[in-house]
């Protein structure tokens, strides 16, 4: 799963960049400025980063079911983590 890190804690600005950061996401240890917000590309998240996260009270866990993204809020960043082929191919648990 790739990662990309957002670092804003306003919902609002987040969602008004997500589709530009989706469109045009940072590579690797890459860091972009997108309306006065860093955005970095974190690179590879280990599988159980996710359910690891989920199981944190100060986390929030938004899904985008359309293309399987899971999005953490927690402090000031949102981290967009999106599913890669070898994640689509490794079998469920």
């Amino acid at each position: 799963m790739k990662c990309i890190s957002v670092f804003t804690n306003d919902f609002g600005l987040f969602s008004d960049i997500y589709e530009q950061v989706m469109e045009a996401p940072p590579g690797e240890n890459e860091d972009l400025v997108v309306e006065g917000v860093t955005v970095s590309g974190s690179g590879d998240l280990p599988a159980q980063y996710l359910e690891r996260m989920r199981q944190k009270p100060e986390v929030v866990v938004m899904r985008e079911k359309q293309r399987g993204i899971t999005i953490l809020q927690h402090g000031n960043v949102f981290e967009i983590c999106i599913p890669t082929d070898e994640d689509e191919e490794a079998p469920a648990v």
